[in-house]
């Protein structure tokens, strides 16, 4: 809807692509968006993943986003509009895959250019129906664009180009003698308004210089063909390029607006289990302005019949955030709640939560906890460090690094030491980092610091042991209550019980 904010469907995934849609639980979301189209769930994973970098482009989308939500009926008869036209196209190529020769190139160009010119009619027609509902600058520009260039002239005329393109009065070829007396430019010539003029290779006998084919003559018929494909060959090629190149307006209208009717389909799923999504408030990079109310991991929602517990986060000027505290106390989905507003928000869409100011990344990566598994060529912690290698590789000033329980593998003391240098050397490379850990001896050294720099939570659990999954702001302490989980998994089933 903006040749400069449009969506880039050429660009490449990002290298983390895996370990982010794994870690944050993507798939869950691509497939909420998609529904059972599968153009959909490849085009949302290639959005969401491949991020936008400035304010403008990102109020922009959501703009357009804002629009369509209110105008759904809209955004859905002008989705299906293009997606019946590029069906249409392939349909008829299926059937007709063996386009040699210049009449048949001709015939089918004449058969798409009336489809597409149908399909543009009623694209002018839904406009001029709908246009007044419409504010954003992405569809003022399409509207605007469509009313301006397919005027009523405009149509009619090309209607009468088409209908003079079926041929019905034969063909009119014009022709030179070249050196041995060949023929030579050939060209197909418009009928002349009196019938009677001019010479005629094909159609009904018009008067003088006529022929007629002999019916036993079996040469005939081929030759008069291949004279026929010399004259309408030049027109034949022009026509195939202008129906590409209306058929190439239809695909770039259906991908634009792809993507917002699967922002729409997570829209009703995430209102259909009583979740809010905000349209959040971008910050230039670089200016850690991160603050939340009732963020929550949409994916999380997606898998319940029941509402998820949202969080609040002030986070002014912080670099750094550490959260510790109780064992299935929300930590993990916390972060994942983090990294999928991230995505989301820098795509141009909506984010889970009542409300969200944050500002862009350059680049959002996961560094979560793996279980050991048959294919781990060394131990955990060489696989763990492995990966933090290849993302350092790949970091930049103003990305953001999520750790959920990393380097844990190894014993307190050396797990912390590693934490702790690793955190150090990102933040000395303006690296925002995000730190869900059990390494008490990590956290508290941070806490004991007053690093100002630094944001430390806890996820809350109540005197009687039972889990909120609120993440507060709190200061680390030196356990993670895993006895209460012991004590409400064995000790209270008693002996003898199942299980």
């Amino acid at each position: 809807m903006h040749r400069d904010r449009g969506l880039d469907l050429e660009g490449k995934l990002p290298a983390n692509e895996y370990d982010l849609s794994r870690d944050l639980q993507l798939e869950t979301l691509f497939k909420a968006m998609a529904g059972k189209d599968k153009f959909l769930l490849d085009l949302a994973k290639k959005v969401l993943l491949t991020s936008l970098l400035d304010v403008d482009s990102i109020l922009f989308r959501q703009g357009v986003l804002k629009d369509c939500l209110k105008n759904p009926d809209v955004v859905a008869e002008l989705f299906k509009l293009s997606a019946d036209a590029i069906a249409k196209e392939k349909q008829d190529w299926a059937w007709n895959d063996a386009y040699k020769s210049a009449d048949q190139t001709f015939q089918r160009s004449v058969r798409l250019l009336k489809m597409l010119f149908s399909k543009l009619k009623e694209l002018r027609a839904i406009v001029d129906q709908h246009a007044g509902r419409f504010e954003s600058d992405g569809f003022k520009g399409l509207f605007e664009m469509v009313q301006g260039e397919i005027s009523d002239s405009y149509l009619a005329s090309i209607e009468g180009h088409l209908k003079e393109l079926e041929l019905g009065e034969g063909t009119l070829i014009s022709a030179e003698l070249g050196e041995g007396n060949k023929g030579t430019g050939y060209a197909l010539c418009r009928q002349p308004e009196d019938r009677k003029e001019g010479r005629r290779l094909f159609g009904r006998k018009t008067g003088q210089f006529t022929f007629t084919l002999n019916t036993n003559d079996q040469t005939g018929p081929e030759m008069m063909a291949e004279l026929r494909d010399r004259g309408i060959n030049g027109l034949a090629n022009t026509l195939a390029q202008s129906s590409d190149h209306l058929l190439g307006f239809f695909v770039s209208l259906r991908n634009e607006l792809a993507f917002y009717v699967a922002c729409m389909n997570l829209r009703d799923q995430l209102a259909a289990r009583g979740e809010p999504v905000c349209f959040p408030t971008p910050a230039e990079r670089g200016r850690r302005s991160r603050a939340f109310k009732g963020l929550y991991d949409p994916c999380l929602a997606l898998r319940r019949d029941e509402r998820v517990v949202g969080n609040d986060l002030e986070a002014e000027g912080k670099d750094l955030v550490v959260v510790t505290g109780a064992n299935r106390g929300g930590k993990s989905t916390f972060l994942r709640s983090v990294g999928i507003s991230q995505l989301l928000m820098q795509a141009g869409a909506f984010a889970p939560g009542e409300s969200l100011h944050a500002d862009i990344c350059t680049g959002v990566f996961t560094h979560f906890t793996r279980e050991e598994d048959s294919s781990m060529k060394s131990g955990k912690l060489d696989e763990e460090l492995g990966r933090m290698s290849k993302i350092v590789d790949s970091l930049s000033p103003d990305c953001m690094v999520l750790f959920n329980e990393s380097f844990a593998s190894t014993n307190e003391r050396e797990g912390s030491e590693i934490s702790r240098q690793i955190v150090a050397a990102l933040l000395e490379r303006r690296v925002e980092v995000f730190f869900v850990t059990h390494q008490y001896e990590f956290a508290h050294l941070l806490y004991e610091k007053g690093t100002p720099n630094a944001a430390f939570l806890r996820a809350q659990r109540l005197e009687n042991g039972e889990r909120t999954f609120r993440v507060l702001p709190g200061e680390p302490l030196p356990t993670s209550y895993g006895d209460d989980l012991y004590h409400r998994i064995f000790l209270a089933q008693g002996p003898g019980a199942k299980g």
